[in-house]
């Protein structure tokens, strides 16, 4: 797979990624919700950390929410930078479409989350209380490089009370699943998980002679087309 076809891949995820945050962040109030199927809702939440909602001052008290919210976004900053590198170089490579696929959808989540944490402070104002609108004329809720990630996408597939004889959580109320993400996530957790199932596909070594047959192929589909 060429650089090229990455790119296209990367910028298709990105747009559908800021789409559909730009839409929940300018129709839903904070935490309101909609339900779409019984396993399947749209729920506006704001993300300020990492996973789950955990923010670096959680674990080191000493740093303010602030200063934590800053030091989590200059590391994802860092952390895509190695990413698009990463990307780069297995393209030059030749190396597996499943490597470069699964690189380059990874690098689009990951991007699509740092413009939320970058821009979005600055280009929106809060949620709280009413719709936000897109470059108020009061300013956003926050200074660039401290913005919320856009959550909405809930897949709570099953809720109920857990069976009496369950030991610890026997009689409480279960929800699986209960996290909500978008679709950067999705990108994200899609490429690490194709390169832990598909280990042996995507780090294969390709023999030259592989390289010159996909080039000669390559070229004489554009030399048909």
């Amino acid at each position: 797979m060429s650089l090229k076809k990455a790119s296209i891949i990367i910028i298709l995820i990105l747009l559908i990624d800021q789409i559909s945050k730009i839409y929940i962040k300018t129709n839903f109030q904070l935490n309101e919700n909609v339900t779409v199927l019984s396993w399947f809702e749209i729920v506006f939440v704001e993300n300020d950390g990492m996973a789950w909602g955990t923010k670096l001052s959680d674990f080191f008290t000493f740093i303010s929410d602030k200063s934590a919210k800053l030091i989590l976004t200059l590391f994802r900053i860092i952390a895509v930078t190695g990413i698009a590198f990463w990307l780069i170089d297995v393209t030059k490579k030749k190396k597996s479409k499943t490597l470069i696929f699964a690189i380059a959808i990874i690098f689009a989540g990951a991007l699509g989350n740092i413009i939320d944490s970058v821009f979005y402070g600055v280009l929106f104002n809060d949620s709280a209380l009413e719709v936000a609108q897109l470059l108020p004329e009061d300013g956003g809720y926050a200074d660039v490089f401290h913005g919320k990630v856009v959550d909405m996408l809930h897949f709570p597939i099953w809720r109920g009370v857990l069976p009496e004889w369950l030991p610890f959580f026997g009689g409480e109320h279960f929800s699986f699943f209960d996290p909500v993400f978008n679709v950067a996530d999705v990108a994200i957790s899609t490429g690490i998980g194709i390169l832990i199932v598909f280990n042996k596909r995507a780090f294969k070594e390709i023999s030259k002679t592989d390289i010159r047959d996909s080039e000669l192929h390559n070229n004489l589909s554009e030399h048909h087309l």
